[in-house]
């Protein structure tokens, strides 16, 4: 069964924008071999930031902003 962040789209946890709002997830899904990468499946699978709990990432904008957070068992977007 999916997880409840699996049935809503991702969300930057700062900004507010999802990932087809971001032009560097919609060119790095557009990049894949895989037609079937949308945004939203790339920030799922490829963004270090994104909390499977709660569909919440940063984008990078708002990663630099936050002060490029770190932890030694990898940051997620809280």
């Amino acid at each position: 069964m999916a997880g409840k962040a699996e049935l809503q789209q991702p969300i930057c946890g700062r900004c507010g924008r999802r990932p087809d709002e971001i032009d560097e997830y919609v060119d790095a899904a557009a990049e894949c071999d895989d037609e079937s990468v949308t945004p939203n499946v790339y920030v799922r699978s490829e963004e270090g930031t994104y909390n499977k709990e709660n569909g919440h990432f940063l984008c990078t904008t708002c990663y630099v902003e936050a002060g490029m957070p770190t932890s030694d068992r990898g940051w997620v977007c809280p």
